[in-house]
């Protein structure tokens, strides 16, 4: 199993601000939504919010509209858009959940809730922090 740093979450109640910040004073290139398939929000499933994406070639930057109750509607714990959260991508997200649940970490496993070509999964650091680990899936 291998992990690799893919982007880190901003979230603003303003996204659009952001991502001018980021891309219009800072320099990073606009990263087109095209790029970034969604899940419609459906039901209990899904978030609806404002998203922006920024790169500098390598990293990405996904700037998310905040939203404090995405865990709730979505029937988990962990929410990814209250204050943000850094990602990282693995090539096999079943060995991944293997080694939280060996080390007993709790984790919000979203699937492809939020993505259609990921299968996302967020726990929390020692701090706190929220940490996503994704796979890329194909949902065809």
């Amino acid at each position: 199993m291998k992990l690799e740093f893919h982007h880190i979450n901003f979230v603003s109640e303003d996204v659009e601000r952001l991502h001018t910040f980021y891309t219009g004073v800072l320099g990073l290139e606009d990263i087109p939504m095209s790029e970034f398939p969604r899940t419609e929000k459906s039901g209990n499933s899904g978030y609806e919010g404002k998203i922006r994406f920024a790169t500098d070639g390598g990293m990405q930057m996904h700037l998310a509209e905040r939203n404090l109750t995405v865990a709730f509607d979505n029937g988990q714990v962990i929410n990814p858009v209250d204050r943000g959260h850094i990602a990282f991508r693995t090539d096999d997200i079943q060995a991944f959940l293997a080694l939280l649940d060996a080390h007993s970490i709790p984790y919000s496993d979203y699937g492809t809730a939020f993505a259609k070509n990921w299968h996302q999964v967020f726990f929390q650091d020692p701090e706190g922090n929220v940490v996503e680990v994704h796979q890329e899936v194909h949902t065809d």
